[in-house]
């Protein structure tokens, strides 16, 4: 069965050949032909071919679904007296992960589950249809696994991250725990993994123990990811360009040798400002980035520490106000950039072959994401095909 997408104001295809020729490919007036799971046709709605089926989109937006490329989702338990505590002077630190770790351990499979279960339905009706998630909150050989066989009952795209924190039992053994990582851990995990990533921050692991741990996971036929650049300058961020690391997230604090290594290789700079907003340290420059020719995603890091937000949409606009990113910048970094840092040409954008996910806006054009922060303006959402409503989200029924 093919779905008749129409009435289309400003369609966002995220293709400059198919829409205006900007980096957004806008098209007015537009429609696009939805068969099973994947778009078939794109173009303006008087043009647009008999399909079995019909929605009118009543003159609203609609830009492909937001590609969030880091996330941590599962965990037990909540850190708010932290947040307070932060909201009220006290610096933010790496420290605060072990108290996950230690409701995340306690914490039964069904739980876990049910957690991510809360925190994938709120991304779906945010407007996210693509999300990456990691372990870490685990950081024992089983609690690594099952966080990883947890996440791939929702996403394809898992991420272990044993290289999170040292963990208390191992502070007077680091070089166990890594090897623990590289090693018994590796092997465990690598089977429900598509990636491998690590914490190379101080308080967390240097540009040793980062470089033997992503090493290890490439081997494994991992590909490679970082956090890096969020605490302080390192070489975290340089090490991630050279090992042909997919995405390098936070990059609060570059250097300009980090800046000119991730403009002159193909690892997308990720930026995070719910970290920003929750921690209340300093805004990453965005505006430096992509003056530099980085390429630049936008994604949420939701997880209960440093930035408990599924909504892209709201980091959308922390990004346009303090990281020096206009609205169709941030948006491209949210759908075309996402998918950049997760290597995927089949989502991020609304082209003939891509999934069809797409998310109508209770707006007549994108720029309304900035332009009113905090309004719920997702209407509805298509992921894999398939409409979703937004309060909670239900497939819909389409007009014949």
């Amino acid at each position: 069965m093919n779905v008749l997408h129409t009435g289309i104001g400003e369609l966002v295809t995220n293709d400059p050949a198919t829409g205006d020729g900007s980096p957004l490919g806008l098209l007015h007036d537009a429609a696009l032909v939805v068969e099973d799971d994947r778009i078939a046709w794109v173009g303006p709605a008087h043009r647009a071919p008999a399909a079995d089926r019909r929605v009118d989109h009543e003159g609203d937006a609609v830009i492909p679904g937001f590609v969030d490329s880091h996330a941590h989702l599962v965990f037990a338990g909540e850190r708010s007296a932290e947040f307070a505590a932060r909201a009220s002077g006290r610096p933010y630190s790496a420290g605060g992960i072990r108290t996950t770790v230690a409701a995340t351990r306690a914490a039964s499979d069904e739980d876990l589950d049910a957690g991510v279960a809360r925190l994938a339905g709120e991304m779906l009706a945010a407007g996210i249809t693509t999300f990456e998630t990691k372990s870490g909150y685990g950081l024992t050989v089983a609690d690594e696994r099952r966080a990883l066989e947890i996440a791939g009952r929702w996403t394809p795209e898992t991420t272990y991250l044993g290289a999170h924190v040292v963990p208390a039992e191992y502070a007077a053994r680091r070089d166990d725990y890594v090897d623990l990582v590289r090693g018994p851990m590796l092997d465990a995990c690598a089977p429900h993994a598509r990636w491998v990533d690590v914490f190379c921050e101080t308080g967390a692991f240097d540009v040793d123990e980062a470089r033997a741990v992503l090493e290890a996971g490439r081997d494994r036929g991992l590909g490679v990811r970082a956090h890096a650049g969020q605490l302080g300058e390192g070489g975290g961020v340089r090490l991630a360009v050279g090992l042909g690391a997919a995405a390098v997230d936070h990059c609060t604090f570059l250097s300009d040798d980090d800046v000119e290594a991730l403009a002159s290789g193909a690892t997308v700079a990720t930026l995070l400002p719910g970290v920003e907003f929750s921690t209340r340290t300093p805004w990453a420059d965005g505006r430096r980035l992509l003056d530099a020719g980085v390429r630049v995603a936008l994604a949420t890091d939701c997880n209960p520490g440093s930035s408990y937000t599924s909504s892209t949409a709201f980091c959308l606009a922390l990004a346009v106000r303090h990281m020096g990113l206009s609205p169709a910048e941030a948006l491209h970094a949210a759908t075309a950039g996402g998918a950049a840092a997760l290597r995927r040409s089949d989502v991020g954008r609304l082209v003939p072959g891509a999934r069809a996910d797409l998310v109508r806006l209770a707006a007549p054009s994108y720029v309304h994401l900035a332009y009113r922060p905090g309004v719920p303006l997702v209407r509805e959402v298509v992921s894999g095909g398939v409409r979703y409503g937004t309060g909670r989200p239900e497939p819909l029924e389409e007009e014949p």
